[in-house]
């Protein structure tokens, strides 16, 4: 198959990639219809009856651009975090923020710090630019700061990635220690916070916005993706020193929003009583999956997301093994990329009927695998 002459180096290097294989490729590849879509860390409860009327209200105006500087947006996500609106920066999803993020920092050669297994999306922004990756493995099911703290200074590294609460283990820091470590880092090296779970976590987790803001090397990553039900819509900011969040507006495809997703982002934040309640029936599917799990033998580790990370008691064969099983009878899953990681399978929150399907669907999958070892 032949290509362009002329790519460069780096980019003829580098391998044809999609970091997470999604549902409908794997019903394209295996023929197998998905029914339960719990694997892929959306929020199947959806966004609020409000969002959709504004985004039907909105339609008409999809032949205009978006507002390059998206001003109404910004200046609502001041008004909720009680900040500036120059501390905020806005792109298409948390995934678009960090290629803009490792293109403003990474020059071919760099260290990057990141745990080992974590955000593949980040990684894969980071080979893209040619960075050097420098990874740390989690302790007990989460991410070691010690350990991130230790590679940064042995590397002298411009960037590290810390996501809290954790994807892939669901795991988080208390928050006074996630200020601690902040803190503790060289001014020289900027700290990519990735909040995507902010508003599923406990209380205890979440840095106030005032902790961190001072600091020009601290860049955190949120998103409507999750808690609002959003994540086909493709809506993040960044939250950071005025100077900082400015140096977006170098590099990012200003007209890169869409205009319906502007939309329904702000009236998702305005809708702050359907966000506790969503936030509500995610805690409570949460203790479903968990309670699915402990009934098949399984142990769900502690969760501050919307997914739990189920320990299935092996290695990453039978975890593998359990997730095709699942994909075989129509309940897709996931589980994280690397040992000892991946002992453990991921269930993503759902409806009753996601839930109900896992219930029926586990238990035969677990026996067949018993079956198949005897």
């Amino acid at each position: 198959m032949s290509a362009f002459s002329r790519f460069t180096p780096l980019a003829s290097a580098l391998p044809s990639t999609v970091p997470f294989v999604g549902p409908e490729a794997i019903e394209r590849q295996r023929g197998f219809a998905v029914s339960a879509r719990i694997g892929a860390n959306e929020n199947g409860f959806g966004p609020a009856p409000s969002v959709f009327a504004t985004m039907r209200e909105e339609a008409g105006n999809i032949w205009k651009y978006n507002d390059p500087e998206n001003f109404a947006l910004r200046q609502a996500l001041a008004a909720h975090l009680g900040i500036s609106p120059a501390n905020i920066a806005i792109g298409s999803g948390i995934d678009e923020l960090l290629g803009q993020i490792v293109r403003l920092v990474i020059e071919p050669g760099a260290p990057v710090v990141t745990s080992l297994g974590a955000y593949p999306t980040f990684n894969f922004h980071v080979t893209g630019f040619g960075g050097r990756l420098v990874t740390v493995p989690y302790a007990n099911d989460r991410e070691d700061l010690d350990g991130l703290l230790d590679a940064v200074k042995r590397e002298n590294a411009p960037l590290v990635y810390f996501a809290n609460p954790d994807n892939p283990m669901g795991s988080w820091w208390d928050a006074d220690r996630i200020v601690a470590f902040a803190r503790a880092l060289p001014e020289t090296t900027l700290m990519v916070l990735d909040e995507a779970y902010s508003e599923t976590g406990p209380a205890g987790s979440l840095p106030p916005i005032s902790s961190l803001i001072d600091q020009p090397n601290i860049v955190r990553t949120r998103t409507f993706s999750k808690a609002y039900g959003l994540a086909g819509s493709r809506t993040g900011y960044v939250i950071s020193t005025a100077g900082t969040a400015e140096a977006f507006d170098k590099i990012r495809n200003h007209f890169g929003m869409n205009r319906l997703a502007t939309a329904a982002a702000l009236a998702a934040l305005k809708d702050q009583a359907y966000l506790v309640e969503v936030v509500g029936k995610i805690h409570a599917a949460r203790e479903r999956i968990g309670g699915i799990a402990r009934a098949n033998g399984l142990e769900p580790l502690p969760s501050a997301t919307n997914f739990v990370a189920i320990d299935a008691g092996r290695d990453g064969a039978y975890a593998r093994a359990i997730v095709d099983g699942l994909m075989e009878r129509g309940v897709f899953i996931r589980m994280p990329g690397v040992a000892p990681l991946n002992r453990c399978i991921r269930v993503s929150v759902g409806p009753e009927a996601d839930m109900a399907l896992l219930e029926e669907m586990l238990p035969q999958v677990l026996k067949k695998k018993s079956a198949d070892r005897a």
